[in-house]
């Protein structure tokens, strides 16, 4: 017999966070091991319990060992302890804690008869601190580069949408030639990743990628996310982990949702330009993060002619308790969005004052061409996921997904240049109209057993997806005047099926070292109805469409090794395939579809200081990568086109400072340099070649927020002020152009007394005249009739001036009263 004690203290106490520990609710003890001799003293075992926002012991690991058979019934009972959660205030958190389980030889006594004894008096909690570690527990990183970013604080700082918190990454710059509406252009890790061609972007869990968009294949507008509702971010730089698919050349972006503030929250604002914004999120009381619902309504002018916009989008979950061991998440997402576009002009244009608005420098610098363009877009997005705990520590999550998806936009590059008329006609003009409608349907699952091997918990996961698409991707010329459609560039309608599946697992073969490695796998299967072939060839009439099916499969192994070099510090060296599956417009029948194949390798450190209210997080790495067949933007076609073989070489580094609930700042430097390599060149002479255009070399990030209190009038005004920072280095263009260099800085401040809070942000504090997007090619925009020239020049797209915002927000039905 043995008599198990069970003692629970913290890593690292925090008497200064106001957090109520978590309750034992049931421990069974743990059963002493059949095939060990009579105890002659005490066994004892330490073990590191993670113990999730709902009670449950979601990890074990043991600390200090009592011997294989020991360690093994110990973490055996320790899953299958239930705990009440630990809370600050009345938010359940997530803690890690200590354990010790004692096994106790029995004295031997003469067998006796004894009265029933009476009920033992309820157990007080234990008094202890605890670490406030978020609401889901965060996997241990796959690379230096792998980024679980929490908002916090840093939600202060003014951003126009979700897709601006991407910058909270290292080595990240946008950019937006489309107006307030169209996906942003992402630049990371070296890499023009479009609006999505080379990233690929989940909304928990749910894909947002676009395959064969008319726009660019891998089209990913995140704009109809509520920002309020974005709880963290998973920004993982390269294609380091398992879980990783189609897109993830550059990386992955994972939204995570969640709405800590509970009650009503209602927000108003009023800015430059007109622009007006109202939010609307609500939060149960009684319930979790993960039940909410919020609106968003955004219109403005747009800060030049042709910029104005309009958008709207609800979101809303739920997460119900089916048992003990089971939840369910229902979550649903509805969007439409209208907006116009300047487009691009011409530098010679601009600096003589030839373009159609007053001759003064502010107007030409936003004025345009062709008032023609703009877009719409609409979304509805449905998802079911089903977690269930299993035994000995297991989970199983399954996730069922659909998307609607519609949106039309139309742009022009090159004005009056591509189109051949019929003799006798006018040119009719370069503007595109391109269009995407489909649904997508999917299933994605991950399954972890839970499994111990020599005493020690191994983390394996298995995984798959399924995600089946139907779209009708087109694009079209547009007459310059009256916008009719004269010629169809493409017109297809797209079948897709991506089945796909991983395994991954981690093992510490020492104290020091952790090895985690898996393997992905893909298919694709595309059929390809193309509606724009003549109606009649060398043969005769015929009928205007043709059938193309194709198949494409790859294999993606993934691997990195973590040394702990100090209890602090951590050295973590990753590689991995990715691979960027083809766009269905470029395939022909029967063929095994050609894809992007993606390697790249990374080796770096980080150290961490604190995990309570205090803490210092510092990274940096270096890292290579090699692209088997890149994209680069065209602008005869507005979308990216096929440019051959590509690699990058870069660094970055990366801090992050929190001092309690007053001070979170972090900060970013990043270097890229990206080529096309030399014909023959050796695969490791990585900086030799002729430099990609359009990608940033270094970009460096400053996000801040202070927050306090002070007392007006004997009544507590919390405040807060922010800073965000960017600077961008020359970009390359083509033809041995630079653009040049970029630095912006936004600031704000608010005041909150009881449940009214005032706020003022400005953006491009210094007024700065900055081009969001440079080209360098050739245009005819001076009518259909003057002569083009030959002679490539600069094109820009302006970037927004100073932007002034003031904000009214109201805290309602809130469980505590905060100033």
């Amino acid at each position: 017999m043995f008599i198990p004690t069970l003692v629970l203290w913290l890593l690292s106490a925090s008497p200064e966070a106001p957090v109520t520990p978590p309750v034992p609710v049931e421990a069974p003890p743990p059963v002493m091991p059949a095939d060990v001799p009579p105890l002659t003293e005490a066994v004892r075992v330490l073990l590191r319990l993670t113990i999730d926002s709902g009670g449950e012991v979601s990890q074990v690991e043991v600390r200090e060992s009592g011997g294989t058979a020991f360690d093994r019934a110990a973490m055996s009972a320790a899953l299958r302890w239930r705990f009440e959660p630990a809370r600050q205030g009345e938010e359940p958190l997530e803690v890690r804690v200590d354990v010790p389980v004692m096994f106790e030889p029995v004295a031997s006594s003469p067998v006796v008869e004894v009265e029933e004894p009476a009920p033992p008096p309820k157990p007080e909690p234990p008094a202890f601190s605890t670490t406030v570690r978020g609401q889901s527990a965060a996997p241990p990183p796959v690379a230096v580069g792998d980024f679980h970013i929490t908002v916090g604080q840093l939600a202060d700082v003014p951003r126009n949408s979700a897709t601006d918190l991407m910058l909270l990454a290292p080595g990240v710059m946008l950019a937006n030639h489309g107006g307030e509406g169209h996906a942003e252009t992402v630049y990371l890790r070296g890499f023009d990743a479009g609006e999505g061609k080379d990233v690929e972007i989940r909304l928990d869990g749910v894909p947002l990628n676009e395959v064969s968009n008319a726009h660019g294949h891998g089209y990913a507008d995140t704009y109809f996310i509520i920002p309020e509702l974005v709880q963290s971010l998973r920004v993982t730089e390269g294609p380091y982990d398992p879980s990783q698919g189609d897109f993830g050349v550059a990386g992955t972006v994972e939204y995570q949702l969640g709405l800590e503030q509970r009650g009503i929250t209602a927000s108003a604002s009023y800015g430059s330009f007109a622009s007006r914004r109202l939010s609307l999120v609500w939060g149960p009381p009684e319930s979790t993060a993960a039940t909410f619902v919020g609106v968003l309504l955004r219109q403005g002018h747009g800060f030049g002619p042709n910029r104005a916009y309009a958008n709207a989008g609800l979101m809303a979950q739920t997460e119900l308790r089916l048992g003990p061991e089971t939840k369910l998440r229902l979550f649903g997402a509805s969007y439409g969005a209208r907006y116009g576009s300047a487009g691009v002009v011409r530098e010679t244009d601009v600096v003589d004052a030839r373009l159609p608005c007053e001759p003064d420098a502010d107007s030409q610098f936003f004025c345009l061409y062709d008032p023609n363009q703009g877009g719409a877009s609409q979304r509805h997005i449905a998802s079911v996921e089903l977690t269930s705990r299993l035994e000995r520590g297991g989970r199983f999550v399954q996730q069922a997904f659909a998307i609607a998806r519609r949106m039309r936009s139309r742009e022009n590059f090159t004005g009056f240049l591509q189109d051949t008329p019929p003799i006798g006609e006018a040119q009719r003009g370069d503007n595109t109209e391109q269009s995407y409608q489909g649904t997508t349907v999917g299933l994605r699952g991950r399954y972890t057993p839970g499994l111990t091997w020599w005493g020690q918990p191994q983390p394996v996961e298995l995984g798959y997806v399924a995600r089946y698409d139907n779209v009708h991707t087109r694009a079209r010329r547009l007459r310059d005047k009256g916008g009719a459609p004269y010629a169809t560039v493409f017109d297809n309608q797209v079948r897709v099926t991506n089945l796909g599946a991983y395994l991954s697992l981690r093992g510490t073969p020492l104290e020091w070292l952790t090895l985690r490695g898996g393997v992905r796998v893909d298919t694709f299967l595309f059929g390809v109805e193309d509606l724009n072939r003549p109606a009649e060839d060398r043969q005769g009439a015929r009928i205007p469409e043709e059938s193309v099916e194709a198949y494409g499969f790859f294999a993606s192994p993934r691997a990195s090794a973590e040394v702990r070099l100090t209890p602090r510090l951590t050295w973590l060296t990753s590689a991995g395939l990715g691979a960027r599956s083809s766009d269905a417009a470029g395939l022909s029948d029967a063929e095994f579809a050609s894809y992007a194949r993606v390697t790249s390798g990374e080796t770096g450190l980080g150290w961490r200081w604190g995990d309570g209210p205090s803490s210092l997080e510092l990274r940096s790495a270096v890292f290579a990568t090699r692209v088997s067949q890149d994209l680069v933007f065209s602008e005869t076609t507005g979308r990216n086109q096929p440019m051959g073989p590509s690699q990058r070489l870069g660094a970055f580094g990366s801090a992050r400072f929190q001092w309690e609930q007053h001070l979170d700042v972090q900060a970013s430097l990043a270097w890229a340099r990206a080529t096309q390599p030399l014909p023959g060149a050796p695969s490791w002479r990585l900086w030799d070649g002729a430099v990609l255009p359009y990608i940033p070399q270094v970009l460096g990030r400053v996000d801040a927020s202070w927050r306090g209190t002070a007392t007006v009038a004997r009544q507590p005004v919390g405040w807060s002020v922010a800073l965000g920072h960017s600077a961008i280095g020359p970009k390359p263009l083509p033809l041995d152009r630079y653009s040049e260099s970029i630095f912006l800085f936004d600031v704000a401040a608010r005041a909150r007394w009881r449940a009214v809070e005032l706020g003022l942000s400005v953006e491009n504090l210094l007024d700065a005249r900055w081009r969001e997007s440079e080209f360098n090619y050739v245009s005819n925009f001076r009518g259909p009739d003057a002569p083009a020239s030959l002679l490539a020049t600069r094109h820009f797209s302006a970037g927004a001036p100073r932007t002034v915002r003031g904000t009214l927000t109201v805290y309602l039905d809130l469980q505590e009263d905060r100033p």
